[in-house]
């Protein structure tokens, strides 16, 4: 028996189920197969939303040879012979070739480079897939020369639509009920390869086990538990935790929750999401809610006593927290504006009266003369002190948000800098 994606490979462009924003009525995958003009692309998408079988769609409808590529097993001299490959079939028929090359994010920035003079040339049109941003990992040479089209998941409608045509044309006899249907579909999580894989391997366990009627506790029987799709290196693994962290920031601890726990049951180590809690802790709570810091570090430490899943719940708890509390970046804001400032700046001298005088010589010179000890003074406040360099006019990098405790601390420098205010009028 043929292999279910075989059967399954669309022969034309309305066989392919999903990716109608490319291919619907006017969309810009559609035009370019109507053109008769073939031309250079890449296409970025998650695995399984038909990155080849659009590749291989292309070379039958302009009548080209088709010669695939993997970068994660071909190197230099597979190129070579692709091209020469692509040289012989111009000269003996005057066939274009779509030269195609899966994971092509992978090839070195001088194995992508191989292929540019034969794309400027003519000698072929060059289809590259990514799971990954071409626009990191793509060389800007070649990415200027193709034009890059963005593949999505596949729908649970579009999923369906796929079960019912493998039902329909390859799997004969198999009755599914509907938790049955709901489960194959919900493994798929958008990928078609996938959900057609399962398929497969229920097939297989359905004849072993000499039955027709699939139901919810034999798909959960059969199939191994299924790891959404997460890359832990690639672009969704950033794309989610850009999610996790803006969602705290945003005050949404749902949405918080479903992330982090998304990113969880992807695979992400727990040690680093504790380590990004922290960072988000100071980065976007701040002094509005120090205990924030002091929560996340805890709940960072009771992971590693307490390891998965029991440390787990610490963490996650900690996301509700962050969710919650006040928000402040104004000592992140004043970091960075300080750090840009030294950055630019000279290297000013310490003020003599800041200087420490641990020797006979140091205070002959005149270090720490006219120091003003501010415990000594009302309220331990040398009201009118310049702690900065001389010459350089005082700055107000820190400007305390209106938000949590650090309304209480914006109170207390607009009182204190109402005392310097009084003190130098005086003056």
């Amino acid at each position: 028996m043929a292999p279910l994606a075989e059967l399954l490979r669309p022969q034309t462009l309305d066989e392919v189920i999903g990716q109608q924003h490319l291919l619907g009525p006017g969309k810009p995958l559609r035009l370019a197969f109507s053109s008769g003009k073939p031309h250079s692309l890449i296409l970025w998408g998650p695995p399984g939303v038909g990155k080849t079988t659009l590749a291989r769609l292309m070379a039958k409808s302009f009548e080209a040879d088709f010669i695939a590529l993997s970068a994660v097993f071909s190197g230099v001299k597979d190129i070579r012979e692709a091209l020469v490959a692509a040289e012989t079939a111009r000269a003996r028929s005057g066939r274009r070739t779509i030269l195609f090359v899966d994971e092509v994010h992978r090839f070195n920035k001088g194995q992508q480079d191989a292929f540019l003079p034969y794309v400027e040339a003519g000698l072929i049109t060059f289809v590259g897939a990514t799971t990954e941003n071409p626009s990191f990992e793509v060389n800007s040479a070649l990415l200027s020369r193709a034009a890059v089209y963005v593949l999505n998941p596949l729908s649970e409608d579009e999923l369906g639509e796929l079960f019912s045509r493998a039902c329909r044309l390859a799997l004969p006899g198999l009755v599914f009920a509907e938790e049955a249907r709901s489960r194959l579909i919900g493994f798929a999580d958008g990928d078609a390869r996938r959900l057609i894989n399962v398929l497969e391997q229920t097939r297989t366990a359905a004849q072993t086990a000499a039955i027709n009627k699939i139901d919810g506790a034999f798909v959960d029987n059969t199939l191994a538990q299924s790891l959404r799709r997460f890359d832990k290196g690639g672009e969704a693994f950033y794309d989610q935790i850009s999610a996790l962290h803006k969602s705290v920031r945003g005050s949404n601890p749902d949405a918080a929750l479903y992330w982090f726990c998304r990113m969880l049951d992807g695979g992400a180590d727990p040690r680093y999401l504790a380590r990004r809690l922290v960072r988000m802790a100071w980065e976007d709570i701040g002094l509005a809610d120090p205990r924030a810091a002091q929560l996340a570090l805890a709940a960072a430490e009771t992971y590693e006593r307490l390891g998965s899943p029991e440390g787990e719940l610490a963490l996650a708890e900690v996301v509700i927290y962050l969710a919650m509390a006040a928000k402040s970046n104004a000592a992140y804001v004043a970091y960075n504006a300080a750090r840009a400032f030294i950055g630019k700046d000279g290297s000013r001298p310490v003020p003599l009266h800041l200087r420490n005088a641990p020797t006979r010589l140091m205070k002959d010179l005149g270090y720490g003369k006219d120091y003003r000890y501010a415990h000594d003074e009302a309220d331990a406040y040398a009201a009118g002190e310049n702690y900065f360099p001389e010459g350089m006019p005082p700055s107000e990098w820190y400007r305390p948000s209106d938000r949590g405790l650090e309304i209480r601390i914006g109170e207390k420098l607009v009182q204190l800098r109402e005392l310097d205010r009084q003190a130098r009028h005086k003056d």
